[in-house]
């Protein structure tokens, strides 16, 4: 059943609302939480290869980025629903506390063993960051004025899109790739002081009851169904024992979610915003865009070192056409949005830009030039811009104010779960035909000693004979086409699901103050506005 406005009350209706100066450090705070969040998923996919080449186990690339999605993907709809309970800030300033210590462990790991350890606790705290910052923006602001305020945002993901690949590239080749994490910590740092010391939020008063079995049951779903799509038909057999126990585990556990939050007082996702038509769209185009988008920039990285042959830093400038884009089309939508107050046909758009964005990749191989493979990426990241903030606002807009937290959690772990399979399935079907495309590409010699690991080099790569060179080229070329083939029909999936949103016009401020039963909130609008 909905939780009813009786459940939550104001205190302290009458404290004094931030002065402007305030406000203005505590959105800096967020704004430097949110290039974090960014940073970390752009800045991470050009050191893959050298980090891999260090710490040896190419085996295990899906892991370097999988270990972190999936744990913050289990923990993003728990904190939305800890934000509810105990206070956006509270939970706000523990993500991103976990996210700097884990950071610095990752950036000081001596084997692949340690990496992977240390970068589930920083994906533990990247699981709350942004759905925190989401939370906060929709809890003090209506749809329509946080559509101002996400424009803003597309600030700092302008500076961390643009950023983020060439300096990693940059912090490799100069400094090595430990430097890609590391360079977390003084910018967390930053937003911890700025947001601890001068955020202050309207208190509610909710009883705290935690959904543990919800939480359980959820983490260990999640955990399988992650498994078998990194496992299956790599690493273990479909048919084998333990991909089938998996897959058993996986669906008990998601079968008894749903009665398990049907039941809990709390939920950690409440099953009754299912029943919203706006909802439920923009969570299944959420899961599309995240399977896609955010899964495929590993492989985008792998494309330009292995297949063209560029080094880490060249290789983050190359990955530049698709930020640009993704930036633009960020910036312009959220705009246009504030001033409309529609948004149907972004999520539409965006899905059919990148099928034709993913179809042209699966066509590239050694022999595609680089200006070519530019324009493809780039109209990959206007279709990646075009749904950033969209389908978050859609759903805040028709939310009441105490889902608010559970709303952001659930878009978000949407896009979240998306990115978790998308990226293991796509290095199942990258890495499972490899070994055959190698022994098809190269000379009989170069095979007996090839060094797998060897080959995510771009600067040994260049070491070798120019015909094991290109054919090595041609066969990472041969495998990465499933990757691109696969992404265009999941966004055609997402398509389909995003011609069925409604363009219901976002709510602005004068609607929620005569909606609201309190005064508090019309007071934050206003200053916050």
């Amino acid at each position: 059943m909905k939780p009813s406005k009786a459940r939550t009350s104001r205190v302290s209706p009458a404290d004094p609302p931030p002065p402007t100066q305030r406000i203005g450090l505590v959105m800096t705070g967020l704004l430097l939480s949110v290039f974090l969040a960014m940073l970390d998923a752009q800045i991470v996919a050009t050191a893959i290869p050298r980090l891999v080449a260090d710490l040896g186990g190419l085996d295990q690339l899906a892991w370097i980025t999988t270990a972190y999605v999936i744990s913050s993907t289990v923990m993003t709809p728990i904190y939305g629903k800890l934000s509810d309970l105990f206070g956006r800030k509270e939970v706000f300033l523990l993500a991103i506390l976990l996210f700097v210590v884990g950071s610095a462990a990752s950036g000081a790991a001596q084997s692949m063993g340690q990496f992977i350890t240390f970068r589930v606790v920083q994906g533990i705290g990247a699981g709350g960051l942004f759905v925190s910052v989401l939370s906060i923006i929709g809890g003090m602001l209506s749809p329509r004025a946080a559509a101002r305020y996400y424009g803003y945002f597309s600030l700092a993901f302008a500076a961390s899109a643009l950023a983020g690949p060439p300096l990693g590239g940059l912090l490799t080749d100069l400094v090595g790739w430990r430097w890609v994490f590391l360079v977390n910590v003084p910018i967390g740092v930053g937003a911890l002081l700025l947001v601890g010391r001068h955020l202050k939020l309207p208190r509610t008063v909710r009883p705290v009851r935690i959904d543990y079995a919800g939480v359980l049951l959820l983490s260990t779903a999640v955990v399988a169904a992650s498994l078998v799509a990194t496992w299956a038909g790599t690493k273990y057999e479909w048919s084998s024992p333990v991909i089938v126990a998996l897959i058993a585990i996986a669906l008990v556990a998601t079968a008894a979610f749903v009665p398990v939050e049907r039941r809990a007082v709390e939920p950690v996702i409440p099953p009754h915003l299912f029943r919203n038509p706006t909802f439920t769209v923009c969570a299944l185009v959420s899961f599309a865009a995240g399977f896609v988008f955010l899964g495929a920039v590993n492989f985008l990285a792998l494309f330009t070192q292995a297949v063209t042959g560029a080094s880490p830093m060249v290789s983050g400038l190359l990955l530049l056409p698709m930020m640009a884009g993704l930036v633009a089309s960020s910036i312009v939508s959220s705009k246009r949005i504030s001033q409309t107050g529609s948004y149907r046909w972004y999520p539409v758009l965006s899905m059919a830009l990148g099928i034709i964005a993913t179809a042209a990749m699966a066509t590239m191989n050694a022999d595609t030039s680089r200006p070519l493979a530019a324009v493809y990426m780039f109209v990959l990241g206007v279709a990646a811009g075009l749904n950033m903030q969209v389908l978050t606002m859609a759903a805040q807009n028709t939310a009441s104010p105490e889902d608010i937290g559970a709303v952001s959690a659930t878009i978000t772990f949407s896009r979240a779960i998306g990115t978790s399979l998308g990226i293991s399935i796509f290095a199942a079907v990258f890495y499972g035909p490899l070994h055959d495309h190698l022994a098809r590409r190269l000379p009989a010699a170069a095979l007996r000693t090839f060094d797998l690991d060897r080959a995510a080099d771009a600067e040994k790569v260049r070491q070798l004979p120019a015909d094991v060179r290109h054919g090595l080229a041609q066969a990472y070329a041969d495998s990465l086409s499933p990757v691109f083939l696969l992404a265009a029909v999941v966004l055609a999936g997402g398509l389909a699901c995003a011609l069925f949103l409604k363009d219901i016009p976002l709510r602005s401020r004068d609607e929620d103050a005569q909606e609201d039963d309190g005064p508090a909130a019309d007071t934050t609008n206003d200053q916050l506005a």
